[in-house]
């Protein structure tokens, strides 16, 4: 998509953006990152030297300055070159510089700079497409299970487990299995790391091999995997014990993943499914078309949600039709927490007020803007608010989230085994009629084991033990 020109604003992508296009757009899971394309060819005009190349080490170090306000920039940039002690490389400077400038310059947490091997790991979570190993593995707290909020980084106690391997993937041919804790990478010990730092150690290049470090109960032992190109699977589904409800959980919203997500939920219906428990938990957000598809699924017609950009740009986006489960028999209940960011407040927003479901859990993480995304040439990339979107009754959901019509409390030292946003889920529609609640009143339930965790980039949910997980 272009910067919403004074012509009807073509729409932000459909379909995953191919490395060629210089310009991505996506709900962006609420992460800082920088810059808009033209700041960045002017840090790119700042910090050329001009016979920096040629020379083929250091040559006369100066900048040309595009405005009076940049001059100390490149007094600053050509003394450090003249005085400083070490030798300077370029290519860092260059980086420091546009994540400086949009970490203090922009007043916006959702625009940032991505250096090249997080922008390229960011791109291939939104296809739904990545080079890895095909492996979901997560995060325990080993002494507290019900504590991971404790665990933001990696250690002895805080490990990273292997939930499963793909079936077929690289993993599972190596020997791979479930539980076995991963302990370095190439390597590398994984303590002190976090979560989304191993996803991006251990993809890489098709072809290439990556060694793990691994503990199977009494054994330590090194397995190495050839990497391969691996298609994520965003969303999973069941029919629960009664034989009438369907149970369908949507992990993100990359492009392939309205498509999944219609033919799983059509499944559901198929198999029986008079009721449909939808599962939004720490979903972090993704395409703005997967989100009005995905709404579709369950609303017929109608406005999905609205945008707009600055010179009073206005879009609406509508529901598509064809949905699975638009047939308002089938009482639907989607489940939310302060993790459900972007995309699916979207999409809880609109079932709210188009009063297609009940909305459970927790409020939501409440972001409602819309980010452009931009290639640079030093195979990073910028990503820059371009305008917010507004509910169906165009209401804003930041900074307070979409609010649940049931709230679900979250006490400490609940054993995490069980799952009571799904009970009260189940609960709930086996007490209430969907569509003839008031609205007006919340009913609050508890315990429930639930953690909620911020937005990332490594695409992350929850496995049935309350485990954060990601594919490698």
């Amino acid at each position: 998509m272009t910067e919403l020109p004074a012509q009807p604003p073509a729409p932000l992508p459909t379909q995953p953006p191919t490395r060629e296009p210089a310009r991505r757009a996506r709900f962006a899971s609420p992460i800082a990152w920088v810059v808009s394309l033209a700041l960045a060819a002017v840090v790119g005009v700042l910090l050329f030297v001009g016979g920096y190349l040629a020379a083929g080490g250091t040559a006369a170090n100066s900048c040309s300055a595009p405005s009076q306000a940049f001059v100390a920039f490149c007094e600053a940039y050509d003394k450090l070159h003249q005085q400083f002690v070490d030798q300077l490389d370029d290519e860092t400077l260059a980086g420091g510089a546009i994540e400086g400038m949009f970490q203090y310059g922009v007043k916006d947490p959702f625009s940032g700079y991505m250096p090249p091997e997080q922008y390229r790991s960011a791109l291939d979570s939104l296809s739904g497409t990545f080079s890895g190993i095909g492996a979901e593995m997560g995060v325990k707290n080993l002494a507290d299970p019900a504590n991971l909020d404790a665990c933001s980084n990696l250690s002895d106690t805080c490990a990273l487990v292997v939930v499963a391997p793909l079936e077929g993937s690289p993993a599972a041919a190596a020997g791979l299995m479930a539980g076995d804790i991963l302990l370095a990478v190439d390597g590398e010990s994984v303590n002190g790391s976090n979560l989304n730092d191993e996803v991006n150690k251990v993809r890489g290049p098709t072809g290439t091999d990556v060694t793990l470090t691994l503990r199977r109960g009494d054994r330590t032992f090194d397995l190495t995997i050839t990497r391969d190109t691996i298609h994520m699977h965003e969303v999973t589904s069941r029919m629960l014990d009664d034989g009438t409800t369907g149970y369908i959980a949507l992990h993100g919203f990359t492009d392939e993943a309205a498509t999944e997500f219609h033919d799983k939920l059509a499944a559901l219906v198929d198999q029986g499914a008079t009721a449909i428990i939808f599962d939004l938990r720490d979903n972090p957000g993704g395409y703005i078309e997967a989100a009005r598809k995905v709404a579709s699924e369950f609303i017929d017609s109608g406005r999905i949600f609205s945008q707009e950009s600055s010179g009073n740009e206005t879009r609406i986006w509508d529901a598509v039709g064809g949905g699975a489960a638009t047939d308002p028999s089938i009482p639907v209940v989607a489940l939310v927490n302060g993790g459900s960011a972007s995309a699916s407040e979207i999409v809880s927003a609109a079932l709210k007020e188009h009063h297609r479901a009940t909305i459970i859990g927790q409020p939501t993480y409440g972001k409602n803007t819309v980010q452009l995304w931009n290639d640079l040439q030093n195979g990073g990339g910028v990503r820059i608010t371009i305008s917010r979107w507004f509910t169906p009754d165009h209401n804003s959901v930041a900074p307070d989230g979409v609010q649940p019509d049931v709230t679900v409390d979250v006490p400490d030292g609940t054993p995490p085994e069980r799952d009571l946003y799904l009970e009260a889920a189940q609960s709930y529609l086996a007490s209430h009629t969907i569509g003839q609640q008031d609205g007006s009143a919340s009913v609050r339930l508890g315990p429930i084991p639930f953690a909620a965790l911020d937005p990332s980039w490594a695409p992350v949910s929850y496995d049935e033990g309350g485990t954060a997980v990601a594919w490698l």
